[in-house]
């Protein structure tokens, strides 16, 4: 039987993600057959199993920091919010259904946790260790007596919990107090740790309050973590966009050769991961726009995936997008679509059975002689090939996650050969505009293949005659191995380890 060891945090946001990231991390180091939960997660920034299944792409982090696959048993529910009051649920990995949030709320606690309840079991007889993330707050007392995402998972393990704040964003001691104060007393007695986040400065001058805290809670306080900037790890939650590094700051003199590439940032973007690559390179300056005025000066203009494809095209045409990308093309910038942004620049949408809208055909951007039909049946897998075109015969790989089918309607070229591990068969995938000024691709993660990405920005450079800079190669996964690394050793400096390795044994104590 695993030990399991539980992150909960006062809010949403508070760095939950990032310690189990770093703690998965610093358990493998430390010689130990160790894999992520999360019972519940919502969002749309999700990844692709080896088996073809759906899950948050936080749980896929945490994987690759135990050195292990990632499974649809590490996040048994997905939810995918589709507008305010609908979200997509994928249950262990596949699409359960489209539900109101009343209607899950009130389903969620049968079939649902039953699930849940399964997954945690299979992990717990495959690993010796467990790092268990919550969502949220485990005290929104509207919602409590329904929770599956905290305390009831904390149980269903017997997990030690730690409680984790953001020091940063101001309330610590209400926050910390209020939740335990919250807590039922059973719950609280889990609680054997509590952490303070993202502190900036010098940590000694919290000294008095961490004595504050552990005498209000009469829990120890394990950890003062540092506020760390650009930690390099993929983010889950679309409110890290909220973050200058994410924006369009007056760009100095000495960035006139920045390849400047805005990125549209939908109302239901999803996978926005797909471009932290190029937050990365340097030489390219990359942000995320709302405004068209954004795009003016545009070298690149990418229309990302979304969660729904047929209302955000009506919002990217209703504020007026479509014709500044127009005009970026004919001033010969790159367009480029991925997965539902690639959807967009074809000649038409078609949403007959209402898979995402209400809408049943709604005419595309047309700069793609391609028509998406979205269907019930989605396709999640993981894909390899090639690319064609200009950038024929580069190695790619990716994954896919869409409603959508596609097809031609007249011979174009294809942006790539692709072929997935489900059947090993050949096929053809996206497209290329006659010039190749626009392509798009259903393939996610396009960006994380090294060579492709250069090329890519190769040809973008050539085109507006911008120089290279000396230093430009950033290898992709070798730079996010080593930024959970040094992430796992700012944790282990600042966190009280001996005592959260007791914790683990503590049976073994008793």
């Amino acid at each position: 039987m695993a030990k399991s060891l539980m992150v909960v945090g006062t809010s949403s946001n508070v760095g939950k993600s990032v310690l189990c990231t770093a703690l998965c991390r610093i358990l493998a180091q430390d010689g130990h057959r160790v894999a992520p939960f999360k019972s519940q997660n919502m969002s749309l920034n999700s990844a692709v199993t080896p088996s073809g299944r759906e899950i948050g792409r936080a749980q896929a982090v945490q994987a690759a920091a135990c050195g292990i696959l990632p499974s649809e048993h590490m996040n048994p529910v997905l939810l995918k919010p589709m507008s305010h009051t609908l979200s997509q649920v994928i249950l262990q990995g596949r699409v359960y259904e489209t539900k109101s949030a009343r209607a899950y709320f009130a389903e969620r606690t049968g079939e649902i946790w039953n699930a849940v309840v399964e997954s945690f079991r299979e992990l717990e007889r495959r690993y010796d260790v467990l790092v268990i993330e919550g969502a949220g707050s485990p005290v929104e007392m509207n919602l409590k007596a329904r929770d599956i995402a905290n305390m009831r998972t904390a149980e269903l393990a017997d997990a030690a919990v730690l409680l984790v704040a953001d020091i940063d964003r101001g309330g610590i001691f209400a926050s910390v107090v209020g939740t335990m104060h919250l807590l039922t007393e059973q719950e609280r007695s889990r609680v054997k740790g509590i952490v303070v986040n993202k502190f900036r400065g010098d940590p000694s001058l919290f000294e008095d309050g961490v004595r504050m805290l552990e005498a209000y809670t009469g829990v120890p306080v394990l950890g003062v973590l540092p506020y760390l900037r650009e930690i390099g790890i993929e983010e889950e939650d679309s409110v890290a966009l909220e973050e200058g590094r994410y924006r369009l700051p007056q760009l100095p003199q000495d960035a006139r050769e920045c390849v400047k590439v805005a990125i549209l940032e939908l109302p239901h973007l999803s996978n926005f991961t797909d471009f932290d690559p190029l937050f990365l390179e340097p030489g390219v300056h990359a942000y995320f726009c709302r405004q068209p005025a954004d795009v003016a000066d545009a070298h690149v203009v990418i229309l990302p995936g979304s969660k729904n494809t047929v209302d955000d095209l009506l919002w990217l045409r209703a504020n007026g997008f479509e014709g500044v990308i127009r005009q970026r093309r004919a001033a010969g910038a790159f367009i480029v679509g991925i997965c539902g942004g690639y959807q967009m620049l074809g000649e038409e949408i078609r949403d007959p059975e209402g898979q995402e809208s209400k809408i049943g055909r709604v005419v595309g951007l047309c700069e793609l002689p391609i028509v998406t039909t979205l269907a019930r049946e989605k396709t999640t897998v993981l894909t390899r090939g090639q690319a064609a075109g200009m950038f024929a015969t580069i190695p790619l790989s990716g994954y896919e996650i869409h409603m959508g089918q596609t097809v031609s309607v007249k011979a174009h070229q294809p942006f790539a050969r692709v072929r997935t591990g489900a059947d090993g068969v050949w096929r053809d995938d996206g497209a290329f505009s006659a010039d190749s000024s626009v392509m798009g691709t259903y393939l996610h993660g396009i960006f994380d293949n090294d060579a492709f990405r250069r090329a890519w920005l190769s040809a973008v450079r050539l085109r507006f005659e911008l120089r290279a800079p000396e230093d430009s190669f950033v290898a992709m996964t070798d730079h996010r191995s080593k930024a959970i690394d040094r992430l796992a050793a700012t944790v282990r400096e600042h966190l009280d380890m001996q005592s959260l390795y007791q914790l683990l044994l503590r049976e073994e104590d008793e």
